[in-house]
């Protein structure tokens, strides 16, 4: 529950093209924000059958060490896409560039008609971002607030809603999650999975048009992971959001991916489906589905 009419604190840390795209999307928005078109960083609506994410030649180097090399990619309005690799791949970092934690050396960055490389600011960066959930690996609640609090921050920093409108939806995204009767508690006296619920909750709370998930199940016994899986699922089908999932996770690719691509050495070596992976006969497709080691000369 939230403390009083509103609470203070210092925000730390973070806040294939041929296929046919799954479900369109409704447009979403909240309380006071900019209209359609207002505003650098405002996703434009695209025409039904036209991708939403578009990467184009995007490539990224950290220490001149190549990480993503020429990515083209395509990810339509209402699907989940699930961006498969081993640690150290790059998904991550491709997806990261959403929201601008990351950018490209080289290449575009298309959400709608909006071209991320015109965002220059912080300013220029938040329209985007308030219509992009991003749940981090690690959940990234905040300890020092209540686990209702934690909902609540984006509505209290970015719109003009009640403190009893604000109670009211920081209950019906912890209902949209499965969580109840949590808003009072510290995020340290939830599991690892209610902590997981309770940080996608946050990243819902603006009604968001994409959601990125980073790891969702990393760290959670098979259980609680496969909750968590279906959990995707149902948002996506309910809510009609676009979801881009990174995972190396193939049970959870196989529960949520409409379509997955797998990134291996920085490049893209697949795009499809999940049944067409299974048929997928490049070298490194075979080695991930088996649970194989790369080979010596590719770990060096």
């Amino acid at each position: 529950m939230l403390r009083g009419n509103r609470f203070t604190c210092q925000e730390t840390g973070p806040a294939e093209p041929s296929a046919t795209p799954v479900a369109v999307g409704r447009k979403r928005g909240y309380a006071d924000a900019p209209p359609p078109g207002a505003g650098p960083g405002q996703i434009a609506e695209t025409a039904t059958g036209e991708p939403l994410i578009r990467f184009r030649g995007v490539y990224k180097s950290f220490n001149s060490k190549p990480v993503l090399q020429g990515i083209d990619l395509d990810i339509y309005r209402g699907e989940t896409f699930v961006v498969l690799g081993r640690s150290g791949s790059g998904k991550t970092v491709l997806t990261s560039m959403l929201v601008g934690l990351n950018r490209p050396d080289a290449g575009t960055v298309m959400v709608g008609d909006l071209d991320l490389a015109q965002l220059k600011s912080e300013d220029d960066w938040l329209p985007l971002r308030l219509r992009t959930g991003y749940l981090f690996q690690g959940s990234a609640l905040y300890d020092f607030i209540t686990v209702g609090e934690n909902v609540a921050f984006p509505m209290i920093h970015h719109t003009a809603w009640s403190p009893e409108e604000i109670r009211r939806r920081v209950r019906e995204k912890l209902s949209q999650v499965g969580l109840a009767d949590v808003e009072d508690l510290e995020p340290a006296a939830l599991s690892g999975g209610m902590q997981r619920r309770a940080a996608l909750a946050r990243s819902l709370a603006l009604d968001p048009e994409i959601i990125i998930y980073d790891e969702p199940t990393s760290g959670l016994d098979p259980i609680t992971g496969d909750e968590i899986g279906r959990l995707i699922k149902r948002l996506q089908e309910t809510l009609q959001v676009t979801s881009v999932v990174v995972t190396h996770d193939l049970r959870l690719t196989e529960q949520v991916a409409h379509r997955i691509a797998l990134i291996h050495r920085g490049r893209l070596v697949f795009v499809g489906t999940y049944q067409e992976f299974l048929q997928a006969e490049h070298p490194e497709a075979r080695r991930f589905l088996l649970r194989e080691p790369a080979p010596e000369e590719e770990q060096a």
